[in-house]
């Protein structure tokens, strides 16, 4: 191992399961000092213990303001700085646009665009008095192009998308040393596919992501976790320096065509 954010502090939203999880392990095995939060608890402590040396968990609702106070609070009370955000948490629902309901609508919302936001409303000024640091924005594919079914989830990833540009922008105006940019996953095996259930009328189970990638994935496969974690490390690390505003697309060639 080459230690390749050796000493940084990184925050990881929704760290519990999934790329979250993934990035989480990947950021630790690298140097970095790990609070995992998100709102279930008991896989976000199994995730710890596993991680080991210096890493906590903290539960943790992306939507609600006052605790990511608290949670930026704890990192700064905790490691004394912080280097790397990871706003990983999100859903995603799938129906029909004339099916869905505004209550589901703002949920997706909620989680998806205002919790970036709010992350980076909150972690920017720890990271300035730091010097500096990487904020990484998941979004998706779908921020990049429409998809049938999931026009609510299309927007609030395509709204993660801009939202990282102008930020990234406000920073390099700056000079603070902070750098934002937006990974894009593809058809990545986690767990919100079990929640984008409904894009098809009748359709009661998730969608077979082998069958679905080897049809629509010029590279024929699906990815994991580790594949997003490798580019948010990449994105973590001093590696990346000259690098803001941009989007780390990982999806097997499927928005290439």
């Amino acid at each position: 191992m080459t230690r390749r954010v050796e000493g940084k502090v990184a925050l990881v939203t929704g760290g519990a399961s999934g790329i979250g999880r993934g990035c989480a392990e990947r950021l630790a095995r690298e140097g970095a000092r790990v609070l995992v939060t998100d709102i279930q608890d008991h896989l976000g402590e199994e995730v710890v213990r596993s991680l080991g040396g210096e890493a906590a968990y903290l539960h943790h609702d992306v939507t609600d303001e006052d605790a990511w106070i608290g949670v930026i609070g704890e990192a700064k009370a905790r490691f004394g700085r912080l280097d790397v955000l990871v706003n990983n948490a999100g859903i995603g629902l799938g129906c029909p646009v004339t099916d869905m309901t505004l209550a589901d609508w703002r949920r997706q919302t909620a989680i998806n665009l205002d919790g970036v936001f709010l992350g980076v409303k909150h972690a920017l000024p720890l990271m300035r008095a730091g010097g500096g640091g990487s904020i990484i924005n998941i979004s998706s594919v779908a921020g990049l192009a429409g998809a049938p079914n999931l026009a609510g989830y299309c927007a609030t990833k395509g709204g993660v998308r801009l939202f990282t540009k102008a930020v990234a922008l406000e920073c390099a105006a700056l000079k603070d040393g902070v750098r934002v940019n937006s990974v894009h996953p593809g058809v990545i095996e986690t767990p919100i596919w079990t929640t984008v259930v409904g894009g098809q009328p009748g359709v009661n189970e998730p969608p077979n992501l082998d069958a679905m990638t080897a049809m629509m994935v010029p590279m024929g496969v699906k990815g994991f976790p580790s594949d997003i974690a490798e580019g948010v490390l990449w994105l973590a690390s001093d590696e990346s320096r000259y690098v803001t505003g941009a989007e780390l697309v990982i999806d097997g060639g499927l928005t290439a065509r």
